[in-house]
């Protein structure tokens, strides 16, 4: 999937945010090999220092684990990662929620939205 950046958000923010769905999605397992920083740093045309400091923000997350010179996996800890899947769900949601309310919609309304979308998705 191609990187794309929005301005007035901190890049690494971003990468952050990007690759930390990565990983609740699956797309690095529990206990897979993570790409280098120069790997994910190239395919994100981002500077190696900016991809590093979002690399430790996952680790400092407990997403990752660094091996020493072996690299980085993805935690084996699937709890840990259910945790960061619960806390970006509610985080979406909350900003769903305040949204709406600024559009003056109802619960119920905005409950259609949801459904409506969903289906349209399936």
């Amino acid at each position: 999937m191609a990187w794309k950046f929005e301005a007035g958000i901190p890049l690494s923010q971003q990468i952050v945010d990007r690759l930390r769905r990565d990983v609740i999605s699956g797309v690095y397992p529990p206990g897979s090999l993570f790409p280098t920083v120069r790997q994910l740093a190239f395919s994100a045309s981002v500077n190696p220092n900016t991809m590093q400091k979002a690399l430790l923000m996952l680790e400092e997350e407990g997403l990752l684990v660094t091996l020493g010179t072996q690299g980085r996996i993805v935690t084996n800890d699937t709890e840990k990662i259910e945790l960061s899947k619960k806390q970006c769900t509610e985080a979406e949601i909350g900003a769903m929620i305040k949204r709406a309310k600024e559009l003056s919609l109802s619960r119920d309304e905005l409950i259609k939205f949801i459904r409506k979308g969903w289906n349209e998705n399936e």
